[in-house]
């Protein structure tokens, strides 16, 4: 299969009953009536005349107030036979130049048409107020979530920023479906009273998602974009959350007095990122460590909010549970250390597959215009190695993808998800 020779917004394959097909359209049109016909006349002008397999539908929260009236009206218009996506802060699209754009703070409805030969798709939804116990079988949560595991690798998940225990949602789904690649994010918040998620013709609440199995998979690749300052921890004490002593060379101390010891060899300007862009990295795995004595980059670092100082004892509490024995690294966040190592990631992405049929970005809504300070700073940077491949998706209030093996819930991350053949 090839793409074909023209560049155009949608970018479709030559399409035959046994290709795959990739079709995209944006509109930015402030009604919603208005943004419908557009959409559906870009799809026309594109070539798509057979329903997809999954239509993916990302709008902005201009439209919340007729969110519900969203889908009933687009789906006479475009032809897909299951339907999935969510409300967001922002979006991500293709305009009609060719080139994807990320939309902030201004109306955008952002589709997606995806057919798909010899691949199973089987949508869910959840309520979070009925989880089964964390400490109960496998198959009690995929009894919950209603679809069968076996010859799932990948998955769609989108959560409504109202739905509780989030994490223990997360969690439970990795246990019921370890073999499938998960990336997805939290909805956008709005003030209308129902949910932010959109499945089939309705709105939800809860979670939502789907599962894929056959010919075609999604890549993941998570970009938390920090650079590690000052030497690799082990932690001596911790509760729960809160880091109460650290440990290095045989010497421990509190928190706060490592980190004053850390501030000592930094530049002004790191100095400066300290004051508001500073994170803790948490091992996932042991650090590996090269004889240069730096550790090594990779996966294995989950990157997490400091959420409090505590000036009597020197503790700090952090966004995620610690415990004794584990490895941390202090992180700084700034807008070339994103950029570096969201190119690395994507190069190394480039590397390992043929040309992907289409890219999804669940990005934070910290990054966009307000990281880079221009627009497009991460889908720009996706198309220096995937020139020809639709982008699309949503920002996010929090970002999911996979870090060493397990599915996370993310802040200040872009989660792409990349869609090629399920070949070994």
């Amino acid at each position: 299969m090839a793409w074909t020779a023209r560049l155009s917004p949608f970018l479709p394959w030559r399409h035959t009953p046994q290709q795959a097909q990739c079709t995209t359209a944006l509109s930015s049109e402030p009604a919603l009536e208005a943004a419908i016909a557009d959409l559906g006349q870009q799809l026309k002008q594109a070539g798509q005349r057979h329903p997809a397999d999954l239509g993916l539908v990302f709008c902005s929260s201009a439209y919340a107030s007729d969110l519900q009236r969203l889908m009933p009206l687009l789906q006479p218009v475009l032809g897909a036979k299951h339907w999935l996506g969510c409300c967001g802060g922002g979006v991500v699209g293709t305009n009609a130049e060719g080139a994807p754009q990320e939309l902030e703070h201004q109306p955008a409805i952002s589709v997606t048409l995806l057919t798909l030969p010899e691949t199973e798709i089987e949508l869910f939804s959840l309520k979070s107020e009925a989880l089964p116990d964390l400490d109960g079988s496998r198959q009690s949560w995929i009894d919950w979530a209603g679809v069968a595991p076996d010859g799932c690798h990948s998955m769609l998940l989108f959560l409504d920023p109202t739905c509780t225990a989030i994490n223990d949602v997360i969690s439970g789904l990795d246990f019921a479906y370890p073999e499938a690649q998960k990336i997805g994010g939290i909805a956008g918040q709005h003030s209308a009273q129902h949910g932010s998620l959109l499945l089939g013709d309705g709105v939800m609440d809860g979670a939502i998602g789907c599962l894929i199995k056959g010919a075609w998979r999604i890549d993941p690749v998570v970009a938390q974009g920090c650079k590690p300052i000052g030497p690799v921890f082990e932690i001596e004490k911790a509760e729960r959350n809160v880091l109460l002593r650290l440990s290095h060379d045989g010497e421990a101390d509190t928190p706060v007095a490592c980190l004053q010891t850390i501030l000592q060899d930094l530049s002004p300007e790191e100095k400066e990122l300290v004051r508001h862009s500073l994170f803790l990295g948490v091992a996932k795995t042991n650090f590996q460590m090269p004889s240069d004595g730096s550790p090594a980059p990779g996966p294995a670092v989950l990157v997490r909010n400091l959420i409090g100082v505590d000036p009597r004892n020197g503790s700090v509490a952090v966004a995620e549970r610690l415990r004794v024995g584990q490895q941390v690294q202090f992180q700084l966040r700034d807008a070339e250390t994103s950029r570096q190592e969201q190119q690395q990631l994507l190069a190394q992405q480039h590397g390992r597959n043929a040309e992907p049929l289409a890219a999804l970005l669940f990005a934070c809504l910290g990054r966009g215009e307000g990281l880079y300070g221009s627009a497009n700073g991460d889908v720009g940077g996706c198309r220096q190695h995937f020139p020809a491949v639709p982008i699309s998706g949503a920002f996010c209030n929090g970002e999911i993808g996979p870090v060493a093996g397990a599915t996370h819930l993310h802040g200040y991350t872009a989660s792409w998800g990349f869609l090629v053949p399920n070949t070994p």
